[in-house]
């Protein structure tokens, strides 16, 4: 998305698994200059942000890491520009605003205050939340402390609101999920697989159908059904009787067996899935292997690595 709105220069800020990181950037964005800062400490969400860009001049686009959104980064800028707008956040609906933090504005989008997540039974004044993606003068930065973890939402902002500082909000038509569990990120991927996010990406390979997508080198055998939208990487196997989909994502090197069903997973790289298993509704982390005649339901997340032994019963099973 940042490339597509002219951004990349990017900056990562990290702390943890951060070689993990580098290795997946890579492969996402080869063609970005993308550099990491790694704080020892962790610094907040505000500290992170000043140990990592230059607070000299210019304007700087601050993302969260755990959201996915299709918001035009080109309008937002657009709307920043012609308020004259030091500050400016991406806004969104959502159906319970109780679990965010809210932001209250005016008639012509201009902050007037920022509201801790609701506690049970208090009013709640609006819809829009904190979208976590922020365009602002680099300058402002050099206000947040170098010497002490700092919170952007619950420090930065509100100072600068209470100092007048002109903090705008932006609210347009846009898709956007927070995907920081993991029930959140496979509702996510059956969301790219249904289109409702726009993006210039695709898989790779060749689409044997509108939705279904084959990556070059995959076996899918004779009498296997994929029933769209799928997305099948690289060296998959996917034997006789299987059938894989609705809303199923394959990584590089799975191996689905004989009769096997797979449908609203994410399955990782190099998974294995054993004769008559059912994997439903479910995350699976690379390099499991899941034995013959089990059957994993919603809520199933296994760690990359794990066995699941035949005829195991694991999740919320139809």
């Amino acid at each position: 998305m940042l490339q597509q709105h002219g951004i990349d220069d990017v900056v990562l800020s990290c702390s943890y698994r951060v070689e993990d990181i580098r290795t997946a950037m890579a492969e996402s964005m080869p063609t970005a200059h993308i550099r990491y800062t790694v704080e020892a400490q962790p610094l907040g969400t505000g500290g992170g942000v000043r140990y990592a860009v230059s607070q000299d001049h210019g304007v700087v686009w601050v993302l969260n890491g755990d959201i996915l959104t299709d918001a035009d980064l080109t309008g937002m800028r657009r709307f920043h520009e012609a308020h004259r707008s030091r500050v400016t956040l991406l806004l969104t609906r959502v159906d319970d605003p109780r679990q965010y933090g809210l932001v209250e504005t005016d008639a012509d989008g201009r902050i007037q205050a920022f509201r801790e997540k609701p506690a049970p039974g208090e009013p709640v004044p609006t819809d829009t939340v904190n979208a976590g993606v922020y365009l602002l003068d680099a300058e402002l930065l050099g206000r947040i402390p170098a010497d002490r973890p700092v919170s952007i939402e619950r420090e930065f902002f509100p100072a600068l609101i209470a100092d007048g500082i002109p903090c705008f909000a932006w609210c347009p038509p846009a898709y956007w999920r927070d995907i920081g569990n993991p029930e959140a990120y496979r509702a996510a991927q059956m969301d790219l697989l249904d289109g409702l996010v726009r993006t210039p990406l695709a898989p790779p390979g060749r689409a044997r159908s509108e939705c279904v997508w084959v990556a070059d080198g995959a076996e899918v055998a004779a009498g296997a059904v994929l029933i769209q939208p799928v997305v099948i990487a690289e060296d998959v196997r996917i034997a006789s009787g299987a059938r894989v989909g609705p809303h199923a994502v394959l990584g590089r090197g799975c191996r689905i067996g004989p009769g096997a069903r797979v449908r609203e997973a994410v399955l990782w790289e190099h998974v294995e899935v054993g004769a008559d298993t059912t994997v439903a509704r479910c995350v699976v982390g690379s390099g499991a292997r899941i034995g013959s005649r089990a059957a994993l339901g919603a809520g199933t997340v296994l760690d990359a690595g794990a066995v699941v032994t035949d005829q195991a019963r694991l999740g919320m099973l139809d």
